[in-house]
């Protein structure tokens, strides 16, 4: 074949070809598929725990103790700042009173006492279809205290607070050499729970003695006391650790026959005038009332994280620990 008419045939294949392969279509490549989402599901608010004061309302009613009222008016402001929406009424009118009201009028949900319930309270408590049941929250140490005014005097002994607090007429009936001053006495007032353990421990359970005391000012108000006795060198009386805490600048605690009042002293009982502070409740009222049933959850969770700045002493472990079970055993945990 003649050599130019080869390669004039072999270009025209070449370029069919080639013109071919670029006329052709491309084959579209397919996108790999998408997993389709799934629907959005509805968003669930988390469920509150039923103790949380975010969760409960209402109105919590207590009454009783001055002395426990610092402690229970700190957990009720704390409570509050926590979330809770309703009201927290905290009436200072004395143990005696408190347990009346719970008892007799039943009219409140908690009684505060700086004392243990009586037996005859206990009855008239059931009387009205309650049944109380008891929690240890904290310790006090009752103090015993006077004017820093007072240059004369800083330890006593049992037996002389019961010439102080009765039949003494001046300081130097007491011992010869305090000054020959009246005693001038300021003094809870009988429906107090503090009023009630003194009388128990310096005089045996009978009053007689220093109700008949001369110059003396009763008040359930222990700030009454305090003023009272920051007025005068001569002055002496009583009330809870708390209210002496807050007036440390102007008052002096007394040493009790020989023992000073602290945390040692007070845990292991060798100061004489430490007492038990109590909260009353009943399963019933827990139970029907579930903003009080969260306030005491609450009260015996954070009780210890507050009770030292208040002015009281934690309650033991052990003690926190029975109150909690019986708690729980009310609400049937």
């Amino acid at each position: 074949m003649n050599r130019k008419l080869y390669l004039g045939l072999c270009a025209l294949v070449i370029a069919g070809v080639l013109l071919a392969a670029c006329g052709a279509p491309a084959t579209a490549t397919q996108a790999p598929s998408q997993p389709t989402s799934a629907p959005a599901q509805p968003t669930t608010a988390p469920t509150l725990d039923p103790f949380s004061p975010l969760a409960v309302s209402g109105e919590i009613i207590t009454a009783g103790s001055s002395t426990v009222f610092p402690l229970s008016e700190r957990m009720a402001e704390r409570f509050n700042d926590e979330g809770f929406s309703g009201s927290i009424t905290i009436d200072s009118v004395g143990s005696g009173a408190g347990i009346e009201r719970f008892c007799v009028a039943g009219d409140t949900d908690v009684a505060n006492s700086s004392r243990g319930i009586r037996e005859t309270e206990i009855a008239s408590c059931q009387s009205i279809g309650r049944d109380p049941i008891e929690f240890r929250v904290g310790t006090d140490a009752l103090s015993v205290v006077v004017s820093q005014a007072n240059d004369f005097i800083t330890d006593v002994t049992t037996e002389e607070l019961a010439l102080i607090f009765g039949e003494a007429t001046n300081w130097s009936d007491v011992r010869s050499e305090w000054p020959d001053q009246p005693i001038q006495r300021y003094v809870p007032g009988t429906d107090s729970g503090t009023f009630d353990y003194f009388v128990e421990h310096v005089y045996g359970s009978d009053p007689t003695v220093t109700l008949a005391a001369g110059n003396t000012q009763r008040s359930e108000d222990d700030n009454v006391l305090v003023q009272g006795i920051q007025g005068s060198p001569y002055a002496i009386g009583y009330f809870g650790y708390a209210y002496y805490a807050e007036n440390a600048s102007t008052l002096r605690i007394l040493s009790l026959d020989g023992v000073e009042a602290n945390d040692v002293s007070v845990e292991d009982g060798s100061y004489g005038l430490a007492r038990p502070l109590f909260l009353y409740t009943t399963a019933d009222i827990l139970n029907q009332k579930p903003q009080v049933a969260a306030f005491l959850h609450f009260y015996l969770t954070f009780v210890n994280e507050e009770i030292v700045e208040v002015g009281y002493f934690p309650a033991s472990e052990s003690a926190l620990q029975a109150a909690r079970d019986a708690f729980n055993a009310a609400l049937g945990n």
